[in-house]
């Protein structure tokens, strides 16, 4: 299926009743520049790559104009953000084009971020700035290519016009493909107001668009919940499993889909250490990398506070099943984070004290400042003494830490005897020998927003786009940064 002009949109939530949102149109841009349109993604939409960057594709992509059978939006939700209630907060700075299927029959979500201002923008100016843009269109496509659930980047555009923060920066327009942007803040929206009939018309909509299996069980929104903590405690293990930081887990931020969204000071791990906090809005270190099991079942825990009147009409009783459901969170959680893990220690068939000999390797790394991307990855050159085991013991500040951790890891790999080629062969396939290193994307950004050069963001997406094959005349982008290189902190792009 391949399509032109129009989008075949067909608008599932704008159908909902008018109180789940605003009706409103993206601001109008007079000199827009596209900066990119994601080709293959567009072909997985069904879209031609030709006509989003034809003048009418460019005058959709930009909110210039809007494009035949799209109702655009701006959503409504709330959310705990830092763990405060705010009981209105909504698409500020973003607007929902509409919604078409893709080649796969999947519904997907095609909205505009940095549209313009909307009855939620807070008194912000609905806005975004250029370096913004580009790490959510970098970092969400790594994720895709690594193999973790996201919301996609299908073009990037500037708007010509300028936004001022702490001084003037170039604005940008990101077009952002989602199975949808339904948070558990939306079910608290209209819980907080008592609502119960919308957060009832709200989960109905979630198990036809994401969970139709939910729909037959005994108790459908029990199932709904149910599936929503599953599909979260997948999610994070992966963010665990690359080393990725999300940054501002606050509820609104957290998509029922179960992808990963909203790309603020969001931050790849370098040496390992589970308290590491990028986010400079993150003062206390709510969301640091290891805390991000915790705060997921957290935020899962305020979506089965809004169901509760579904669950039963009993409220003690709708407690105890709430309650219930969230007890499977933490061994979901860690049955795929060991999987994960047992994989990229080319171990096929785990065993219980698998789960101590990675916390020993991970303390390990910890207590010796070992960069997280590059052990896993060398790792694999390791099953065997010889060259690949030096530049392992290179990684730590005291190598005969190293020594005994390729010792004990070596005696369980002879539990499984296996070719060492055959072993590599499937490490290497799960653990990256790219990712959006924190000072690349940076360095990134600089160019494109104080020099107009935008030559490194086409070359890194270039790499991350094969995040598992070596290829020599990228391999100085697995380096970890020098000291003077180094990212200590990230910034949201509102």
């Amino acid at each position: 299926m391949t399509v032109t002009d129009p989008i075949p949109f067909d608008n599932s939530y704008a159908r909902l009743p008018e109180r789940f949102f605003a009706r409103v149109n993206p601001a109008v841009r007079e000199k827009p520049v596209l900066i990119r349109v994601n080709e293959v993604l567009a072909h997985e939409l069904g879209l031609a790559p030709d006509w989003l960057s034809s003048d009418a594709g460019l005058d959709v992509l930009s909110g210039r104009s809007v494009a035949d059978g799209s109702e655009p939006i701006a959503m409504a939700y709330a959310g705990h953000q830092f763990g405060n209630f705010v009981p209105q907060l909504g698409d500020g700075r973003a607007i929902l084009l509409g919604e078409m299927v893709d080649c796969q029959g999947q519904r997907r979500d095609l909205q505009l971020k940095g549209a313009g201002e909307t009855p939620f923008s807070r008194n912000g100016d609905g806005q975004a700035a250029l370096g913004s843009v580009l790490r959510e269109y970098v970092v969400s496509e790594a994720m895709a290519a690594l193999g973790v659930p996201t919301t996609r980047a299908l073009a990037a555009v500037a708007t010509g016009d300028p936004v001022y923060r702490e001084k003037a920066l170039p604005g940008a327009v990101l077009t952002r493909v989602a199975s949808s942007h339904i948070r558990v803040g939306t079910f608290q929206f209209f819980a907080a107001r008592e609502d119960t009939e919308a957060v009832r018309h709200l989960a109905d909509h979630v198990i036809a668009r994401h969970y139709p299996s939910a729909e037959g069980a005994q108790n459908p929104y029990l199932a709904l919940l149910e599936e929503v903590i599953a599909a979260q405690a997948k999610l994070i293990s992966r963010w665990m499993l690359v080393g990725f930081i999300h940054g501002v887990m606050n509820t609104d931020n957290m998509s029922i889909a179960g992808e990963t969204i909203d790309y603020g000071p969001c931050a790849f791990l370098d040496t390992y250490d589970p308290e590491t906090v990028f986010s400079s809005i993150d003062q206390f270190g709510r969301y640091a990398y290891g805390n991000q099991p915790s705060i997921a079942l957290w935020n899962l825990a305020r979506l089965a506070e809004t169901l509760l009147p579904l669950l039963s009409e009993n409220e003690e009783a709708a407690i105890a099943i709430a309650e219930n459901a969230l007890e499977d969170f933490e061994p979901l959680f860690q049955a795929a984070y060991l999987s994960g893990m047992t994989r990229k220690l080319g171990i096929a068939k785990p065993q219980d004290e698998d789960a101590q000999l990675a916390s020993a390797i991970l303390a390990a790394m910890a207590e010796n400042a070992v960069d997280f991307t590059l052990f896993f990855r060398r790792l694999a050159d390791a099953i065997e003494p010889g060259p690949g085991e030096e530049a392992l013991r290179s990684l730590f500040a005291d190598p005969s830490a190293c020594d005994l951790l390729l010792q004990r890891w070596r005696k369980r790999l002879t539990q499984e005897p296996e070719n060492a080629g055959d072993r590599r062969k499937r490490m290497r396939a799960v653990n990256p020998v790219y990712i959006p290193r924190n000072h690349r994307v940076e360095a990134m950004i600089e160019a494109a927003v104080e020099d107009g050069d935008f030559a490194p963001f086409e070359e890194l997406l270039t790499v991350l786009a094969k995040p598992f094959e070596d290829r020599l005349e990228f391999n100085h982008y697995e380096n970890p940064p020098q000291e003077h290189e180094r990212v200590t902190a990230t910034f949201c792009g509102t």
